[in-house]
């Protein structure tokens, strides 16, 4: 079988879909030794990335969400002659008539509308998000298989497009074992300017985070406590991020609010395990791999009480109303004074249980995803 993955998104910053394609990608290559592969990467990864001879690296330069993308992507593939295609991102080429799996990863988008949202012009927007809807509608329809990362994203697009349930496959996600709490935690802290108590954010600044009520719970936490506690954010800078501070500022959140921009996954692990929890106030997400990451690497996860978290988190995390920033700061509250031993023994339960996730299995699941698209089964 000939299989043609579209990696232009591989890289961290592409976030969690960039995390996505990379652990796929390298995943594959060392699972299966059967089928033949055609990859196609942006220019900044071509030449950087190693792999084994049954893999074909094919330069397809251009962004995602572009015109480029739909009008020559199409020609690219027909060239290669593949068995199945595979689109990571619901960016699926209008004009792709061949046989393809696509990952849909969440239908934020869908639901997170309005200027708040984007930095758009507003007639810029409003045509952008008809495209949006367009090129999602048929990545889905025309499907051979829908991979999704959760159950509560299988409900979501089966009741949203009216699909045969069959048609979408769950395969969960894993977390980077590179995230690990290693190297000199001491200076690590000091150069994040961060000093103990703290909780931290990471993850992208967009409105649907709701960081907003996070600060203010921070804000109510310091209020009443006769020590500072620090909220760390580890976000990449962008014009959201830079709102985050403007927002910190005007609620006088401004002396507990670190933004560390982009954290590589060295450091990150330092920074978990040395917090007080992982604070995750999302109103609407596919999976939450920062959670388990945070697990992994021992420390507590406070998280939103939406069904995708309840799906994945299970007992292992502690839970608030996203839509009442005094239900967040309760839960931080208790989580600082929580007993040493309870503490430890509830870490100690949640990084066994984030064990269940992992990029093998995921790997192994989309191959199998793939065989079947085509009729095939493996042995």
């Amino acid at each position: 079988m000939k299989i043609l993955l579209d990696a232009r998104l591989y890289g961290l910053e592409n976030a969690g879909l960039g995390r996505y394609v990379m652990n796929l990608v390298q995943n594959l290559a060392r699972l299966d030794r059967r089928n033949s592969y055609t990859i196609l990467l942006r220019k900044r990864y071509f030449n950087r990335i190693n792999l084994p001879p049954k893999w074909q690296k094919v330069e397809a330069d251009f962004r995602h969400y572009s015109l480029a993308e739909q009008f020559r992507l199409p020609g690219i593939i027909a060239e290669m002659k593949p068995d199945i295609v595979h689109f990571p991102h619901f960016n699926v080429p209008l004009f792709y008539s061949g046989r393809f799996v696509v990952t849909i990863h969440d239908i934020l988008m869908h639901k997170q509308k309005g200027l708040e949202a984007t930095t758009l012009n507003p007639l810029v927007y409003v045509l952008k998000r008809l495209a949006y809807k367009t090129v999602f509608r048929h990545a889905v329809k025309k499907a051979a298989m829908v991979v999704v990362p959760s159950q509560f994203v299988k409900k979501q697009l089966t009741e949203y497009y009216r699909l045969n349930s069959q048609k979408l496959i769950v395969t969960y996600e894993g977390f980077d074992e590179k995230v690990l709490p290693l190297g000199n935690q001491t200076r690590t802290l000091k150069n994040y300017g961060l000093g103990a108590p703290y909780f931290i954010y990471t993850g992208n600044a967009y409105p649907h985070k709701n960081l907003r009520r996070l600060v203010e719970a921070i804000v109510m936490l310091n209020q009443r406590s006769d020590r500072r506690i620090y909220l760390a954010i580890a976000s990449a800078r962008d014009v959201f991020v830079k709102k985050i501070e403007r927002m910190a500022a005007k609620l006088g959140a401004k002396d507990y609010v670190r933004i560390l921009g982009f954290v590589p996954d060295a450091d990150l692990g330092v920074l978990y395990k040395n917090s007080v929890a992982f604070i995750f106030p999302s109103l609407s997400e596919g999976f939450g791999l920062t959670g388990l990451e945070a697990m992994s690497c021992g420390t507590l996860v406070l998280a939103s009480e939406i069904p995708v978290f309840k799906e994945i988190y299970g007992p292992h995390a502690l839970y608030f109303n996203p839509y009442d920033f005094t239900s967040i700061e309760g839960v931080a509250r208790d989580t600082l004074k929580m007993e040493e031993g309870v503490r430890s023994e509830l870490i100690a339960k949640a990084k066994e249980y984030a064990k269940k996730y992992s990029w093998d299995k995921m790997a192994r699941q989309t191959l199998k995803v793939y065989e079947d698209s085509i009729g095939l089964r493996s042995g």
